[in-house]
């Protein structure tokens, strides 16, 4: 499945683009997949597009998802995290078949809501670790998606992540831990190939499951291969809790003392954080994954986004995996996470504007991945990863403010053309590079029949959660 799709040369005519002053209709041209003009009647080189009527934007970031929960979507009723995670962990593990199935999945649903790029922190088959990040790896190559796995690596089980109400001791490493840094090294070595758009990060899931040595394992990788960092950070309120009673300091804190904070790393969620941490995310210069559906979806709160903001933090937006979303439609992930946090502020000149949603949704998922000198704006010399918006669709009519009625509206099936290092992934709203009716004949295949009785809850969990979150015996 999948042809390659060489970078190509082509003008824009007549397209709306966005500047600081507003719209501006110009022509852009693209020279070998690199933007190399952009102004009023330029020459045409290469295929002349005709843009009128269309939106051109920067390719947006699905900066966190999880491509194998897609096998699990709409199936976990309403759960908090902790014991999401243990309905979640339930589900039989995956084939490599079925990874790459996913990963193809949640590929062309994050290209075809305006999605350029995406962050996998890649759920790993048990006893098929690399398979699994292969299988992945080969699927993002051909649809043709820029793809950052982040192996979603631990070396403790699931039974020391809930807090005990007790002081306890930091997280031991383990004849594991040398294993799984091992493994890691392997992908990277086979599969980091930034000329194809595929990266590989050191993706530890949190302090919660991960040892003071793997974590260091995992920075000192970055180092040596020049890589981005990614993992999970005070999604809830557990995990708050969690951190100090085994460190004595707070999540943040802790992750800065062992020099996993910098540039290059980023952190999905980030809810559950004061003052004081999120002034040591603006030092450092590590970048928040907001992903306001699942922290819903789970109740896990309302990040402080705006207080990121204030205090300088660069923050872009995830959908989550499709377990906790459920799908992978990152402009209603972006819709959500704009207008979500209104309450949480009367000063509404503190609110998101509608530009400052759109760079945080591209230039801030690039910056998180050290890319924001290559891609993530519409600027001359930057990789053209770039997404063109047919504004006559139905769902933006009446005529009024294209960027409003984008990250407002209800778009649907919206992308006319997109490109990902100026090769042509989607044209007319069709995939050039996936048979997208196969995909989907597949994935009916793949799960012939409907889950009718969902995985069972452990009540020894949920009496453990219940007892150190306070809320008694329940019924």
């Amino acid at each position: 499945m999948g042809v390659v799709i060489l970078s190509q040369t082509f003008t824009l005519r007549s397209v709306l683009v966005l500047s600081e002053t507003g719209y501006q209709t110009q022509d852009v041209q693209v020279s070998e997949g690199i933007i190399a003009a952009i102004g009023a009647d330029l020459s045409v080189i290469g295929e002349s597009i005709d843009g009128r009527g269309k939106l051109l934007l920067p390719g947006f970031v699905n900066a966190h998802t999880h491509s194998p929960e897609m096998w699990c979507r709409g199936l976990i009723p309403p759960l908090p995290l902790e014991l999401w995670l243990g309905v979640l962990y339930q589900c039989p593990p995956l084939t490599p078949e079925q990874t790459y199935l996913a990963a193809l999945w949640t590929a062309a649903e994050t290209l075809l809501s305006g999605g350029t790029t995406l962050v996998d922190h890649l759920l790993l088959t048990p006893g098929q670790e690399l398979e699994t990040i292969a299988a992945a790896a080969q699927a993002y190559e051909e649809i043709g998606i820029r793809a950052c796995i982040a192996p979603l690596i631990q070396d403790h089980s699931m039974d020391v992540s809930i807090p005990t109400g007790q002081v306890s001791s930091q997280l031991p490493s383990t004849r594991q831990t040398r294993a799984v840094l091992e493994m890691m090294e392997t992908a990277i070595q086979r599969h980091h190939q930034p000329a194809k758009g595929i990266y590989i990060a050191p993706g530890p899931t949190g302090f919660q499951l991960c040892s003071e040595t793997l974590f260091r394992g995992c920075v000192e990788l970055s180092q040596r291969y020049d890589l981005c960092l990614h993992t999970h950070l005070l999604e809830t309120k557990a995990q708050q809790m969690l951190a100090y009673e085994r460190y004595g300091v707070s999540g943040v804190e802790y992750l800065n003392r062992i020099g996993f904070l910098g540039s290059k790393t980023s952190l999905a969620h980030g809810v559950w954080l004061d003052d004081a941490d999120i002034d040591l995310l603006a030092m450092t210069g590590a970048t928040v994954v907001h992903n306001p559906l699942s922290n819903l979806r789970l109740g896990s709160g309302i990040a402080p986004l705006l207080k990121y903001r204030r205090a300088g933090v660069n923050v872009t937006f995830g959908c989550d995996g499709s377990a906790s979303n459920d799908g992978q439609d990152l402009l209603e992930a972006i819709k959500l996470g704009t207008m979500l946090h209104n309450p949480t502020d009367f000063e509404y000149r503190n609110w998101l504007s509608l530009q400052t949603a759109a760079s945080m949704a591209s230039l801030g998922g690039a910056k998180g991945l050290g890319l924001q000198e290559q891609i993530g704006s519409l600027t001359v010399g930057k990789q053209a990863d770039l997404v063109l918006y047919d504004l006559s669709d139905w769902s933006m009519l009446p005529a009024s403010d294209p960027l409003g009625l984008l990250l407002l509206g209800r778009p649907v099936n919206l992308v006319d053309r997109l490109w990902v290092g100026g090769r042509a992934i989607l044209q007319d709203r069709q995939f050039k590079t996936v048979d997208l009716a196969n995909l989907r004949q597949q994935l009916l295949q793949g799960r012939s029949s409907w889950v009718t009785t969902p995985p069972v809850l452990s009540q020894a969990l949920e009496e453990q959660y219940r007892s150190v979150m306070g809320l008694g015996a329940g019924a």
